[in-house]
């Protein structure tokens, strides 16, 4: 394969990863499909350093410990 088909698939891994949060954060809904970042995100990260794309590592790398991040963030925001 090539180093446009790698790029997709950690692109698509990436907005995949991004759109199953928005039941959960824009619409409030209790949807289990941010579950699907803990095994997408590790692909896309393992495709873009196969191409040595770092902003995409690095956005991986966000959106796989996104849960941890929203959780954080949540309980700021919740105690105060």
């Amino acid at each position: 394969m090539n180093n446009k088909k790698f790029k997709i698939i950690s692109l698509s891994c990436l907005l995949i990863c991004i759109l199953v949060w928005i039941p959960n954060i824009v619409f409030r809904v209790a949807s289990p499909l941010f579950l699907v970042t803990f095994i997408l995100a590790p692909v896309g990260i393992a495709f873009a350093a196969l191409i040595r794309k770092y902003w995409l590592i690095v956005a991986n790398t966000l959106m796989f410990f996104s849960f941890f991040i929203f959780m954080f963030v949540g309980y700021l925001a919740n105690s105060n």
